[in-house]
């Protein structure tokens, strides 16, 4: 029997278990995905652990995505970029981090809603670790500016000012330049940011259930334009406040669900060497959502 999972703490409304088993069964592995929820003392351990023979890896989440990096024998250009690992591969003797939630954003956009960033302008609600991977994957996707806010006007700022420090021609391509601002957390400064924007992303855990912002839109009380694609990362519930907000107003949107399971999907190919199976990984998740 061999083994990946999870690292993280606490890890009990974490779907991964769910659909990545589900995954593995339906191809016929012998691999078992197990949850690895472990205080902060115990995480050198616990990714040491990952050198035996009998594992291929881990998936890393809040709060250890950057905890772990000095753990590791190297980092992928992405995760480095962006600071932060959220899946681990064992690669003979070493430990390789890399981060997949960039490229399991991009993939939604594409796939889900259709929406290509490059020349696009977005709006980044949050400055988080989950804020970096969907603002450097915009950047190397091409978008042509992103303006960040958050309710800490000082993280807001931080996180601007690094991504404005990007290469920005190997981020936009030839000829290319992008714009990095940031605006006030305030219905005034939000609503008139919205009509020069073709997408806004919620990187916060605003509505997520079983949190504070639960029943609650990062939006309220925003007038929101319809010509606008609003995505929101939580995925529990799979249509969010903020999504039925949106939606009210006319305007498409994309829940954080499709990222989740295309982030799982890229670790599940570099740990076993095969496709995953996403409609099955889809359908499991749905399931444990609605259960």
């Amino acid at each position: 029997m061999r083994y990946v999972g999870l690292l993280g703490y606490p890890l009990r409304h974490s779907l991964s278990a769910v659909f990545q088993q589900a995954a593995l069964d339906a191809l016929g592995l012998d691999l078992r995905y197990q949850p690895w929820e472990v205080p902060p003392e115990e995480v050198p351990a616990a990714v040491a652990a990952l050198r035996g023979p009998d594992r291929l890896g881990m998936n890393v989440t809040i709060p250890y995505k950057e905890t772990v990096i000095p753990l590791l024998d190297g980092l992928s250009r992405s995760a480095a970029r962006i600071g932060a690992v959220n899946t681990i591969v064992r690669q003979g003797d070493a430990l390789v981090g890399y981060n997949t939630d960039a490229p399991g954003f991009l993939r939604a956009l594409r796939d889900d809603a259709g929406f290509a960033p490059a020349g696009r302008r977005a709006l980044l609600l949050g400055a988080g670790g989950a804020a970096r991977a969907v603002a450097f994957a915009l950047l190397e996707a091409g978008a042509w500016s992103l303006v960040v806010t958050n309710r800490s006007p000082e993280r807001a700022s931080r996180l601007a000012a690094e991504l404005a420090a990007v290469d920005r021609d190997e981020a936009t391509g030839p000829g290319g330049r992008t714009g990095v601002q940031v605006a006030l957390w305030t219905p005034t400064a939000l609503a008139q940011v919205l009509q020069g924007v073709d997408l806004v992303v919620n990187c916060t855990p605003i509505g997520m259930r079983h949190s504070d912002g639960e029943g609650q839109s990062p939006l309220e009380g925003v007038l929101l334009p319809s010509h606008v694609l609003y995505c929101d990362l939580v995925y529990n519930p799979e249509q969010t406040p903020f999504l039925w907000q949106a939606a009210a107003a006319g305007a498409a949107t994309l829940g954080g669900l499709p990222m989740l399971i295309y982030q799982g999907a890229e670790a599940f190919r570099m740990w076993t060497g095969m496709a995953a199976p996403v409609e099955v990984m889809f359908a499991a998740a749905r399931k444990a959502l609605q259960g």
